[in-house]
């Protein structure tokens, strides 16, 4: 870089830093806050004069006053509004947003520190009572509110958990960045099945019904009406984009939305929903792997119970599970407990007769299955590992044992996998025979050059965010763990 464009960059980011500093000044020197901010102040002193807006939750009428509750969603509690009923905007009702202006002042009522004596309330816009779905002081089931995905995010319930995710969310990343990971933006359209089971979405356009631009040439193929001229899904992992990054950076990760067209309507499935992703290179055992999920599982539950106490306690009070703070807690407190596959079988051999799918040696660890194991270690977390090869990606390392792979299970209570990790398999020859077999490898090139240039041992993992929100705070579906849940046939706005 040239000393001139040095000097002025220079100079930008200097007039940027004084902005921010005035922005961040004007934050707190306005009289316009939100909510939260107006609740965590101090009147002891006499009145504060204080604007802001938000969304009526309830509101009382009476012939000299009118009292509602307002928020904003910054805060789990509404602020306490009064105003004289002569003042007040004809026009308000529960549910409309509106614009207050009035003193902060020392609230004589239980159950709150202060309260705000309007002088002035605006109706912004206009909520009609009779048509309204969502009625104040009224309780609606999951099920209601699922189709009302458009009004549910105002819903204490709904609200509550979206603060949750989103503090979920960003301990992830923080876990990551701590940890020394690079966040990598994998593709959402991919032309591999990383999973190899079949159930992605296809994504299909004509291009013969596209418009053809007219400064630039046709560049399809006039015998394909395919817009990439190949196969190409939706993503149901970024595994193998994460697996190239490895081939620079020591470790890596995403987080971002996946696909799967499950046909089920069952509570643990969903058509879209996000994954957490990570790759180590230079990694040569799957405790590496292990150590790596139950630190990030510990980070995430904490965070969200440190940040959030009042509204986690609110989830396990209303979980179907006598014990959900209990079963919760193991999965900060607790030593995640490890067991081979084979170990795993022989505990269920022993109870073959309440499963409907008898358990045998080289079967598929069905959902009944991985919640009874859980519940066999007392409700902590374990971890299953050393799968037979054939339920297992091509991508998994063989053992030494050549019926095995080092893959890993991580199963928690309720919910069964949360996790699914391995160490990849970096030995040229093993992979390519293993794609061989498969009639990939054609389509795996790529994949294999991996392993031809400068190869390392490496392993990573896969974790489905929603179903620890559902573990961790006891949510029956984990189709109410997300905004706008999709699965078959239910794709609404």
């Amino acid at each position: 870089m040239s000393a001139p464009m040095k000097t002025k960059m220079q100079s930008t980011l200097f007039k940027l830093n004084i902005w921010q500093r005035l922005c961040s000044y004007r934050c707190y020197s306005t009289l316009k806050k939100n909510i939260n901010d107006i609740l965590n102040q101090s009147c002891e002193n006499g009145k504060l004069p204080v604007s802001t807006e938000g969304w009526i939750k309830s509101l009382r009428k009476q012939k000299k006053f009118t009292f509602f509750h307002l928020n904003d969603g910054s805060s789990s509690t509404s602020l306490q509004v009064v105003i004289d009923s002569q003042l007040c905007d004809r026009l308000i009702s529960t549910g409309c947003s509106v614009h207050v202006e009035g003193d902060l002042v020392k609230s004589h009522g239980q159950g709150q520190a202060v309260e705000v004596q309007a002088s002035s309330v605006r109706v912004i816009g206009q909520c009609d009572n009779d048509e309204y779905p969502l009625k104040a002081k009224s309780n609606y089931t999951v099920e209601y509110t699922r189709q009302l995905l458009h009004l549910r995010p105002r819903t204490e319930h709904h609200s509550n958990l979206l603060k949750l995710r989103n503090t979920a969310s960003m301990a992830v990343h923080k876990y990551f960045q701590d940890q020394g990971y690079l966040f990598i933006h994998t593709p959402i359209i991919s032309s591999n099945d990383c999973e190899g089971a079949g159930e992605t979405f296809s994504v299909e356009t004509d291009v013969s019904k596209l418009p053809i631009q007219e400064d630039k040439p046709e560049q399809t193929n006039q015998d394909s009406k395919s817009f990439f001229g190949h196969p190409a899904y939706l993503t149901v992992s970024g595994q193998l984009h994460l697996e190239a990054a490895t081939g620079a950076f020591r470790k890596v990760y995403n987080f971002g939305p996946t696909f799967r067209a499950e046909n089920s309507v069952g509570r643990h499935h969903l058509a879209e929903f996000y994954m957490i992703e990570a790759e180590l290179a230079f990694t040569e055992t799957l405790e590496d792997i292990m150590k790596e999920m139950e630190s990030l599982v510990k980070h995430t539950c904490y965070t969200m119970i440190d940040s959030h106490e009042s509204i986690v306690d609110y989830f396990w009070k209303l979980s179907s599970h006598s014990e959900q703070k209990s079963i919760s807690t193991r999965l900060i407190e607790s030593n995640f407990i490890r067991m081979t596959y084979s170990e795993a079988i022989k505990v269920l051999e022993r109870k073959n007769d309440i499963f409907k799918f008898k358990a045998y040696w080289g079967c598929d660890l069905q959902k009944e299955h991985e919640k009874y194991l859980v519940k066999h270690c007392n409700n902590v977390p374990v971890f299953v590992t050393d799968f037979p090869a054939s339920l297992k990606p091509f991508y998994a390392r063989r053992n030494s044992e050549e019926n095995t792979v080092a893959a890993v299970d991580l199963l928690v209570p309720e919910v069964g996998e949360l996790f699914g990790g391995s160490l990849r398999e970096e030995r040229y020859d093993i992979i390519k025979s293993r794609l061989d077999d498969l009639q990939l490898t054609e389509s795996y090139q790529w994949y294999l050059d991996l392993r031809r240039y400068g190869s390392v041992t490496h392993g990573g993992f896969g974790m489905g965010f929603e179903r620890l929100l559902q573990c961790f705070l006891g949510i029956n579906s984990i189709k109410d763990t997300i905004p706008f849940p999709r699965w078959i046939h239910h794709c609404s706005l």
